[in-house]
């Protein structure tokens, strides 16, 4: 029998409870009439504090409250692909009440309503791969699970039916044939070895707070390929790999985050708005239900997973939602496959947990967050990883947050806090954005701790200079860092001709390689060999100059050649897979050292 309370005291989305029975820590809880949904998050002798993640407007004391004798869970199974839910995995824009709901709840709201459920279970193809009598573990496969009634070429991205994590070992007593199947109906039928037998659906459920079981951890040793050449060859981030996104106001961490998502080679994404303004969120739904997946040619969002608890939503359920969304990329990360999770934005979050926290009363810590806001933030980036799973298949969870500190502080908390716990760091810049310059990544407060494992894996794609062009770019941009400052004063002509060579091949690193537009038709992505063959390109041109300079060319020589225009438009003139027209920029560049020395001798003579 599930326990009860009643309320005795509340302010917002927090309630007290003179409990009647036992409680859970973290335990589900429905409140009031309208069966409202909430968490357990302090438990006393004989009174409980529940977090509430609806609208508690109408509440009063003496309200019940009813344990659901399990933590606060969500159904994953494969109706959550290319859908979209609120924080708690409640449908948006699907009628999603249960029979508990509040009766005078509007039909086809596009809302989340008072006492809304998960969306009813949907029907899918289930085809099994394995047979009666089979031994099957935890996390084992079961079989293939499909759009009901789809043709082949409509199938869309392959999902499996598995043993929940928790489960017992047992063997097949009875299967289903292949065909249509709903959701939460049994699929199999198992027995296990103390004779007690139980049936698993294609969905089961999870607790969003406790990461799901593997096999082992794998190293971080190839990258997730973003196809942003300022990330995947300067600042790398390895697949099961996190990264977060500092940036002021303006700078463009939505805008990174969504062409990651469009173009990064993960099969499953997973969106996370929290607490974001409805307008950003409205805009990534229309672009992504019309923009083609470059893998499939089908829509992008049919292996997407939007979770939207935007800035109007109950601000408890903003907390939760971070969780709910890597709960949901582990889900798919045991079917075997690459998830990529992006978190926009963990600032948001912080503020949901520092509201709570001191409606709870707790002494605040730096900037007002509760004092285990730092401990919060490693809970969730801890679970990316790319792991061997239960079945013996590799997957991975790739991380990536946003921060939005106030006034563009990278010296703040959840900033501050974040970067101890994330192997890439790909800090915006409000300058850079001010000058349109995107991605607005800034190339000498950024850093990945990935880079140096991931140069073998470049190496092999035939690169095998990338970490010595890494390097040496990244000194160069350093150098000009330094140089700009001396030429505002004394003015670049009267700087040495080494100088201004350096500006010079500066000024080619960002402007012909960090420079990557996301609205333009040829430029928005770039494969891992056309980052490669740019990235020679430019190498080439920088040893070449230091050459030419020792034999006495000047800087703005080299500057006039057309070869320098040419390698700046390289980006956006030469297509994706034109791999004669780099050879014909390669042959340009070397007749032009060439030609050049030649001149600087008859000069000389």
């Amino acid at each position: 029998m599930s326990a009860r309370a009643t309320t005795t005291w509340i302010s917002g989305p927090v309630l007290r409870a003179a409990s009647e029975g036992a409680f859970l820590l973290r335990e589900a809880v429905v409140v009031g009439d309208d069966r409202l949904l909430g968490e357990v998050i302090r438990v006393a002798r004989d009174e409980i504090t529940v977090q509430v993640y609806e609208d508690t407007s109408g509440l009063r004391p003496g309200d019940p409250v009813e344990g659901s004798g399990r933590l606060l869970s969500i159904r994953l199974g494969p109706g959550i692909l290319g859908n979209i839910f609120d924080g708690l995995l409640r449908p948006i824009g699907v009628d999603g009440t249960d029979g508990d709901a509040a009766p005078d709840a509007a039909p086809d709201s596009v809302w989340v309503r008072p006492g809304m459920r998960e969306a009813p279970a949907g029907r899918f193809r289930f085809t099994p791969t394995v047979a009666v009598g089979d031994r099957v573990a935890p996390g084992s496969v079961l079989g293939d699970v499909g759009p009901d009634g789809a043709e082949p070429a409509e199938q869309g991205l392959r999902q499996r039916c598995l043993v929940p994590p928790d489960a017992a070992a047992g063997h097949i007593v009875e299967l289903a044939d292949a065909g249509s199947v709903a959701e939460d109906a049994a699929v199999c039928t198992l027995r296990t070895d103390d004779g007690g037998e139980y049936d698993v659906a294609l969905s089961h459920r999870w607790p969003v707070r406790l990461p799901r079981p593997v096999a082992k951890r794998l190293p971080e040793d190839e990258p997730m390929l973003t196809g942003q050449r300022i990330l995947d060859c300067l600042f790398p981030i390895a697949r099961g790999g996190t990264a977060s996104i500092p940036g002021g106001f303006g700078t463009g961490k939505t805008v990174l985050l969504e062409t990651i998502a469009k173009w990064c080679d993960a099969d499953v994404i997973v969106y996370v708005g929290c607490g974001e303004r409805g307008n950003e969120l409205a805009g990534l739904l229309a672009e992504f239900l019309e923009l083609q997946d470059p893998r499939t040619g089908r829509p992008l969002l049919e292996r997407t997973v939007v979770i939207a608890n935007t800035s109007n939503m109950p601000v408890a359920a903003r907390e939760a939602s971070i969780y709910t969304g890597i709960t949901v990329a582990e889900y798919f990360r045991d079917q075997g496959l690459d998830v990529a999770l992006m978190a926009d934005s963990t600032s948001r979050w912080a503020e949901a947990l520092r509201e709570v926290s001191g409606r709870l009363g707790e002494l605040p810590g730096e900037g007002g967050y509760p004092a285990y806001l730092s401990s919060r933030l490693a809970d969730f980036y801890e679970r990316a990883a790319r792991v061997e799973t239960l079945a013996g298949e590799q997957g991975s969870v790739s991380v990536m947050g946003a921060v939005s500190p106030p006034s563009g502080d990278f010296s703040e908390p959840v900033t501050n806090h974040t970067r101890r716990y994330v192997g890439c760091l790909w800090a915006l810049d409000v300058r850079r954005a001010q000058a349109r310059f995107y991605p607005a990544i800034h190339p000498l407060t950024s850093y990945s701790n990935s880079a140096q494992g991931l140069a073998r894996w470049w190496h092999s794609e035939g690169c095998t200079r990338w970490e010595t062009l890494r390097r040496r770019f990244l000194t160069l941009l350093e150098d000009e860092a330094r140089l700009e400052r001396m030429a505002r004063i004394i003015g670049r002509d009267a700087m040495p001709p080494r100088q201004r060579l350096t500006l010079l091949c500066a000024q080619l690193i960002n402007q012909a390689f960090l420079r990557q537009s996301a609205f333009s038709e040829i430029d928005r992505y770039a494969t891992p060999q056309r980052q490669a063959v740019m990235m020679r390109l430019i190498g080439s041109f920088i040893d070449a100059g230091d050459k030419l300079l020792a034999d006495g060319v000047p800087p703005e020589r080299i500057n006039a050649a057309p070869i320098f225009r040419s390698l700046m438009r390289m980006g956006e003139e030469i297509p994706e897979g034109d791999w004669e027209r780099f050879s014909e920029l390669d042959r340009e560049l070397t007749a032009t050292v060439r030609r050049l020395r030649e001149e600087a001798a008859e000069v000389d003579v």
